[in-house]
Order: structure tokens, then sequence, then C-alpha cells
């Protein structure tokens, strides 16, 4: 699953500058990251790509006023409102952007660039309509953290039996990193979100690392097609949690706006 998913800077970064809590210049750095350079494309009143500071401020003038992460898996339209040809898009992107106060949605599409040694990542945001109703099965801040603490027990003991790779000092080392990470307070998530939202996001990270480990260690100790079979079915809700867990801390600023929390 994706650590970190561009929806998700996008839609952080995105609502700290709707709020007037960062400058156009510094949320522009943070959603690039370590890429070269977004473009949005299709965005109404621009025929044309354009930059992702005219883009967000071309956003704001439409009346967007909040932006929300989908994160769908197959059979788990996580986050998606429709129309099927918006969630087939995101479908395949495995992410996606939604607008609040604009019936607008957003996927990126990216691309490899460069010579042999020297490759980056160009990102274009593909702007589609979507259909103004809730998102599907995205579960409040509680929700996500008391599920969290369950799947972070049952994703630990599921390596464990099955004597994963990931399971030993590399997974733990991993998962330290994160949590320096998270000590250093808002660098989780963009200005303006709940102390709860940057909890959440971080444990989602942790857990969704173990499973990330788990599929990516090869066979470790399930050596039977049976044993791997039992893993893979083992840590998918395990999965499922951390994605909707994700999804709940980055959308959580505009669900508390939906509510007339802010």
């Amino acid at each position: 699953m994706l650590l970190e998913p561009r929806s998700g800077r996008l839609a952080a970064w995105g609502n700290a500058l709707l709020a007037g809590l960062v400058s156009p210049d510094d949320a522009v750095l943070a959603v690039v990251g370590e890429d070269t350079v977004h473009r949005v494309e299709g965005l109404p009143g621009e025929p044309e790509r354009v930059g992702l500071t005219l883009a967000l401020g071309r956003l704001r003038a439409l009346g967007v006023s909040g932006l929300r992460v989908a994160l769908p898996a197959p059979g788990h339209p996580l986050g998606l409102s429709g129309p099927p040809e918006f969630n087939a898009r995101a479908l395949e992107a495995e992410e996606a952007v939604v607008c609040f106060g604009a019936a607008l949605g957003l996927v990126p599409e990216m691309y490899a660039a460069g010579p042999e040694g020297d490759v980056h990542v160009e990102v274009v945001w593909h702007v589609l309509p979507v259909r103004e109703s809730p998102p599907a099965d995205v579960p409040s801040l509680g929700e996500a953290e008391r599920e969290l603490a369950e799947a972070l027990r049952d994703a630990t003991e599921v390596l464990s039996r099955l004597d994963v790779a990931g399971s030993g000092p590399v997974a733990e080392a991993a998962i330290d990193a994160y949590r320096a990470r998270a000590e250093r307070g808002r660098e989780v998530l963009a200005p303006g979100y709940p102390p709860r939202a940057v909890r959440v996001l971080e444990l989602a990270q942790r857990v969704g690392l173990l499973v990330s480990m788990a599929y990516d260690n090869g066979h470790g100790g399930a050596v039977s097609s049976a044993e791997m079979a039992a893993r893979s079915e083992a840590l998918r809700p395990v999965e499922r949690t951390a994605r909707r867990a994700q999804v709940a801390a980055y959308n959580s600023v505009v669900e508390e706006r939906e509510r007339g929390v802010r």
C-alpha cells in the first residue's frame, strides 16, 4: 500500500492553503516533494495544463473549500462517490482527491523522465467531474484509531506466526524511523490538522509498513502455498483498515468543517 500517497500530500497541504495557514509556494513545495513537477489537466476554464499553484487558486475560485482523499482498491471504493468514470480512473491509480464545494476530483498519473541513473517523476493531475454525495466507507478518527490498535496487534501476530522475514529487526528499524518522524510533530500532516489526525496517520503508516514488508519479503517462513494464502488472507483486512485510517486522517479537517466544527 502507499505509505504517503501523493493524493494525501495534495489534500493535506491544499487544505492548509485553503485555510490560509501556509503560502502557495510552501504548499506546492510540500505537495511536489521529491517529484520534479506537478501539473493539472482538465481544469474548468483552462484549455491547457497548468501549474499546481495556478490550479489551487482556480479551484478556490470555483468554490472549493476543502480536499478529501480516496484510496480505493478492488472491491473497496474507499472515499469515492462516483460517477463510474471517475471511480475507474481512481481505482486504476489507487488514489484520488475529491473536492469539497465543487463537483470535481483529481486523479494523478505518473511519468518517469530522465536518463538512466537520473530518472525523476513528473505528475499530471487529471480533473474529472464527481458526484456530490458522501464518500464510501470513511470512518471517523475515533473509529479509525480503535480499529488500528487491533490491526497493529493482528499484523504483528500474523508476521510472527508465519515467520515472515520483515517481522524482525529490519521491521523494527523501519517503524522506529516512522516514530521519529512523528515525534517531529506537524511534518506528518500539514498545519491545521488536529493532533489526533497526526497520531492516526502515523499509526496507519506503521501498520501499512508492516503489511508492505510482509508482501515484499518473499515467502519468509511461509514455504507452502497454503501458508502463503493464509498470510494474504490474514493481512488483507489489516491493509484495508490502514487505508481507511489514512483517509480518515487526511479528510478530518474537511469532515469537521462539514459538521460545523470549524
